[in-house]
């Protein structure tokens, strides 16, 4: 137990440096939002607009957490007119939930938390070219990524537009695009942090779909995350989904779930 702890402590600190690091950027570019982080208890708290998946802690429950602590996040929260949203990892005392559900909160969904040893391979010759964007090439990987995200979801291309350019220019993110042809055709992105590689970005425009982009993007991704250090990449998908398949086939593991608990605005324990 002691292990699987240490394990995801290791992950959750990642995760919630990579999403602080994004909190920063949205700081940086769009500052009428008010984006903001801070560390309670061990847990970041951050804040990325009332509406943002990125409003939320990270790591609660990994570190001694008391009331006073528990007031203290949802203060940071109720100030900026944000519901209170922690990330749970299951491992957690269990005291923590009864505790949480008795202050009026709710569980809403469920993420699996999967993990594979790096282990670089050659990357395969063909018609894909996988690199590193440069500096001027945010807005190209910002836009390159919204058309993949938003065949599913129409109706958030703005919104995942903007996320693209958050996730390009944060510090410490790498991301890099596969072209086809000399045009853009898929995105993928990686946050290395204590030995840690965290995978995030993956999109590909429909009609590159099933071509090997994916693949392509991973390879680079863990061959340049071993060049930094890291001997752990970590993946976080939806039980059940396509992506969650999808990393099984690449060779992760899941090694613990996760479920957010919300408590709406306005809610007094």
């Amino acid at each position: 137990m002691h292990d699987a702890l240490a394990l995801a402590h290791r992950l959750e600190q990642a995760e919630g440096q990579a999403n602080a690091a994004f909190v920063a950027a949205r700081a940086r570019l769009q500052p009428e939002v008010g984006a903001a982080s801070t560390v309670v208890a061990g847990a970041r708290c951050m804040f990325d607009g009332a509406d943002s998946p990125l409003t939320q802690t990270f790591g609660l429950g990994l570190a001694p957490c008391d009331d006073a602590a528990l007031d203290a996040m949802e203060a940071f929260f109720a100030e900026r007119g944000a519901p209170v949203a922690h990330e749970l990892c299951t491992l957690v005392p269990s005291d923590l939930v009864t505790r949480l559900a008795a202050r009026g909160y709710v569980p809403l969904e469920a993420s699996a938390v999967h993990v594979r040893t790096i282990t670089p391979r050659a990357a395969p010759s063909g018609t894909l070219h996988v690199r590193a964007i440069g500096p001027g090439d945010a807005a190209m990987w910002a836009r390159t990524a919204r058309e993949g995200w938003s065949a599913e979801a129409p109706e958030l291309g703005e919104f995942l537009e903007q996320m693209g350019g958050i996730i390009a220019g944060a510090e410490g993110a790498t991301c890099f695009v596969a072209e086809q042809g000399g045009a853009p055709v898929a995105t993928a992105a990686l946050v290395v942090h204590d030995g840690v590689a965290l995978l995030a970005g993956a999109s590909t425009v429909p009609a590159a779909r099933r071509q090997g982009a994916q693949q392509a993007l991973l390879d680079a991704r863990l061959a340049f995350a071993a060049a930094h250090g890291a001997d752990l990449a970590m993946v976080v998908t939806q039980p059940g989904s396509a992506s969650q398949r999808n990393a099984l086939r690449q060779g992760f593991r899941p090694v613990y779930t996760r479920a957010k608990w919300v408590r709406a605005l306005g809610v007094i324990a």
